[in-house]
């Protein structure tokens, strides 16, 4: 059974409580807050021969035991087949060949797709027609961590439903219990580095993310005193993701832009750069800061798009920009 997470309560009994279901819901919001979880739950709730009251799946009846099993001949989960893969057209037409099939236990088909914008353009035209003719009594759970990178003709044939980062209090009374083992202020740094997603603050914790960052911070202020070269980091950091690390170096660009702004030091971030922060947004250029951001997001899109990088290189051309940035008011 999907996990269900207390900042759901409202929007599962919104989504569950409902006579009569949509045939295509697009569940979206920010990555680590549980939307694949809500999707799992909503659909075994829609598979149940006997939900409960509060419209959660029993986990005793036929339908039930083989959504467990993962053998249930009414249910299709459509993902990449490798992480951080497209989904593929070939994909789709399997899907599609679902759909139109009669439900072989006589209640409904239920489909999940997540993420939804990893269909390429051919997967999400294919996907089109069934999401604007839905065979027989199914409903299609569309997940989407990035709505802006779906076609406007998928987002309109969808109900879509938006799933909002939950509350900071009450996501650290959540990670309290999920990571017992940390410290509270450990925690709210782990919250902060997962701009606010409670399960992603999780991850990062299990990956060592807080120890990554360490180094790194380090490894900046040494940078900047010249006790290391942009060489020696660019090696040194080999271990660390490189997406991390630009999604850390823009961040704090952009803090030293916004201090520039309103030289308002609560807008710091975390409190291990504070200082750095506030030393490179007195000394460096505006038009400095913004072009390092321009660099650093157009490289983290190369990342992204999984381009032959040389990692070493990237770094080293990152911190050799990084350390000019004091000498070019």
């Amino acid at each position: 059974m999907a996990e269900a997470y207390p900042w759901q309560d409202s929007l599962w009994q919104q989504l569950a409580g409902r006579k009569q279901h949509a045939h295509a819901y697009l569940l979206h919001g920010p990555a680590g807050i549980g939307k694949r979880a809500l999707a799992e739950r909503l659909m075994a709730s829609l598979l149940c021969q006997r939900p409960s009251a509060a419209h959660d799946a029993c986990g005793e009846c036929k339908s039930c035991l083989l959504l467990k099993a993962g053998s249930h001949p009414d249910n299709y989960i459509l993902e990449p087949e490798e992480a951080d893969k497209a989904i593929k057209v070939d994909q789709v037409r399997d899907l599609v060949s679902f759909v139109v099939q009669t439900a072989q236990m006589g209640g409904r088909k239920v489909v999940l797709i997540e993420p939804a914008e990893s269909m390429n353009i051919n997967a999400a035209n294919a996907l089109l027609k069934s999401l604007e003719e839905p065979s027989g009594d199914t409903v299609l759970l569309l997940v989407s961590h990035q709505t802006s990178r779906l076609l406007p003709t998928i987002k309109s044939r969808c109900q879509q439903q938006a799933c909002p980062l939950p509350s900071e209090a009450m996501s650290l009374a959540w990670l309290a219990k999920a990571l017992p083992d940390c410290s509270e202020e450990e925690r709210i740094e782990l919250l902060a580095l997962a701009a606010g997603s409670p399960l992603a603050a999780v991850n990062l914790q299990t990956q060592g993310v807080r120890e990554q960052r360490a180094l790194v911070v380090d490894g900046v202020k040494k940078l900047l005193k010249q006790q290391q070269s942009p060489t020696q980091l660019a090696e040194g950091w080999n271990a660390i993701p490189l997406l991390l690390l630009f999604d850390w170096f823009c961040d704090w660009s952009s803090l030293i832009l916004r201090y520039q702004l309103t030289q308002d030091e609560e807008g710091l971030g975390l409190a291990d750069m504070r200082k750095v922060i506030q030393y490179l947004a007195q000394k460096a250029g505006q038009d400095k800061v913004l072009n390092i951001q321009d660099w650093i997001l157009a490289q983290r899109q190369k990342v992204m798009s999984k381009a032959n990088l040389n990692r070493v290189l990237l770094l080293e051309a990152l911190l050799v920009q990084w350390v000019g940035l004091p000498t070019q008011k």
